[in-house]
């Protein structure tokens, strides 16, 4: 029989198939002889005493036969001679997966990608780190893979009702991923690993008959009354559509202008807008697993510890977003005049920084005096931050920033602790890049923050500003039926950009939702199957 069975055990224990399996025996009852095999259905830390613990959740086989872990495959297909093409605007993860999508029903799929292949990203973003050289169409934002591939990878999500999470897990671990992300609490691929699986989802999308293109940035489409015929790229070439998919993410602000200049109805959204803070990991550790003296994460095989805060500042919420233990904060700006932070790690989580957004949630009312951009009035709002922190850190891409302790006591600081951020700091004081209110509940924040998290609050953390990319400011409306735009029936917005995701995995099953609607609407006797 199999049966699903929770452990606990230390963590020097966890990385041996033998000693889990005496485990297994004992919570079941049963001699070790009669385990046959197990497959890991749930990895996490359990920290709450002062010896840390890791939980494993496993599915047994007891007493039968032991069979491996069943795989999703998507086979190679043919999809060349299929009587219907679909674009997709963005090779991020809902573009790529909405590719693939089409593909499993004989749709061919073209994607115009307006930045770079990963490997030739790589260049512009060491410009972007080593000299203050931004290219607006290759950085941590645009090119293949979306804004993700080099800017973490996490793949943890709680949109359980969007769609299939196991199947995106088990589509990533086709292409190169870890199957350990099939069972972490919070699986993490790497920026060092995601561009090796992006590659290959490129090349199995040409192998069957798809196409992909760089450097072919959306500018334009031709249109009847109710359709889209044909989209036009930026270098002047043209391609016919049944349908377009628009999967161009949240920074992709050209294209939220082009829909307002072509009044093609879209609507401002609200957001999460703040700081990055970064501490010493090992600090974090410390916090986090109770440790003393000269005793080190490492040294009883814990991982790198992570958090996740939150606390009510009238009339807001200040909360933790997109932690990154052993982590790196990189400039994600898409255009010159602007400071924009992320956060990523490698996969071994191995940086000697642990670094975290720290947001608020805004809302209609502070970007009230935004008012006369109409829909895009969280753009320009958004955006006027970023210029005021790009300003505040003196060019070149420089960020504001202040120890933890002299900002929550408005005070410039007279020194910045070392910190991952290659650009470099400017010592400022953060809290005007923003509106006074937003200010007062940042600092504010952190201090209640410390109380909840003991030793969070410190001389040792620096503030940086800003994590504005956080979600999408626009919203693309959408039928919830059809998931077709109300003015362009082949319209499908899509993904982050379209503010239906949040995330790697999120955008990849929003991307693949579309793509199944797209299927529907083009009845199979349109379609020519490659096995027909």
């Amino acid at each position: 029989m199999q049966k699903k069975i929770q452990i606990k055990i230390l963590p020097s224990e966890a990385g041996s198939d033998q000693l889990i399996k005496k485990e297994l025996a004992l919570a079941a009852c049963c001699p070790e002889k009669n385990i046959t095999g197990f497959h890991l259905l749930k990895r996490s830390v359990d920290a709450r005493s002062r010896q840390p613990h890791i939980l494993l959740t496993a599915d047994v086989f007891i007493q039968e036969p032991y069979h491996p872990r069943e795989m999703i495959r998507q086979p190679i297909r043919d999809i060349s001679r299929s009587t219907k093409t679909v674009l997709i605007a963005g090779a991020g993860p809902a573009g790529l997966f909405a590719a693939l999508k089409l593909i499993h029903a004989g749709i061919r799929p073209i994607i115009l990608e307006r930045g770079k292949d990963v490997r030739a990203r790589r260049r512009d973003l060491a410009s972007l780190n080593k000299e203050g050289i931004i290219n607006p169409e290759s950085n941590y934002c645009f090119g293949e893979g979306g804004a993700g591939t080099y800017s973490d990878g996490k793949l943890y999500t709680r949109s359980n009702k969007r769609g299939n999470i196991h199947h995106i897990l088990d589509l990533f671990v086709q292409f190169g991923a870890e199957e350990s992300i099939l069972y972490e609490a919070h699986p993490h691929i790497g920026t060092n690993k995601l561009p090796q699986i992006i590659t290959a989802i490129r090349s199995f999308i040409i192998a069957c008959g798809g196409e992909l293109h760089f450097e072919k940035k959306l500018s334009g489409w031709t249109s009847s009354t109710d359709r889209i015929l044909e989209v036009h790229t930026a270098d002047g070439a043209a391609y016919p559509a049944d349908a377009l998919i628009l999967a161009t993410g949240h920074s992709a602000r050209d294209i939220f202008q082009l829909l307002h200049r072509k009044k093609i109805q879209i609507e401002a959204k609200p957001f999460a807008l703040g700081v990055r803070v970064e501490h010493p990991q090992e600090l974090i550790n410390a916090i986090q697993y109770h440790l003393t003296g000269n005793t080190r994460a490492q040294d009883l095989q814990l991982p790198p510890a992570s958090y996740q805060l939150v606390s009510e500042i009238s009339p807001k919420s200040v909360f933790s977003f997109c932690m990154c233990p052993g982590g790196i904060i990189a400039p994600a700006a898409t255009a010159d005049g602007e400071v924009v932070l992320n956060g990523w790690s490698p996969s071994k989580r191995n940086n000697p920084y642990a670094n975290s957004g720290i947001v608020v949630n805004i809302e209609n009312s502070d970007w009230r005096s935004f008012e006369k951009h109409g829909a895009l009035a969280a753009m320009y709002f958004q955006s006027a931050i970023e210029q005021q922190a790009f300003k505040a850190g003196g060019g070149r891409f420089k960020a504001p920033a202040q120890r933890m302790t002299d900002f929550v006591n408005n005070k410039i600081s007279a020194s910045l602790p070392a910190c991952s951020y290659v650009p470099g700091l400017t010592s400022a004081a953060v809290a005007d890049v923003f509106p006074s209110l937003l200010g007062k509940i940042l600092r504010k924040g952190f201090s209640e923050l410390g109380k909840k998290m003991k030793g969070y609050y410190t001389e040792e953390a620096v503030i940086v500003a800003t994590e504005s990319r956080t979600s999408s400011p626009v919203r693309i409306p959408r039928d919830p039926q059809t998931l077709t735009h109300p003015q362009l029936k082949n319209l499908f917005p899509c993904g982050e950009g379209a503010g239906y995701a949040g995330g790697i995995v999120s955008a990849a099953m929003d991307g693949e939702r579309v793509a199944e609607m797209i299927a529907r609407i083009f009845s199979p006797k349109q379609i020519l199957h490659a096995d027909a």
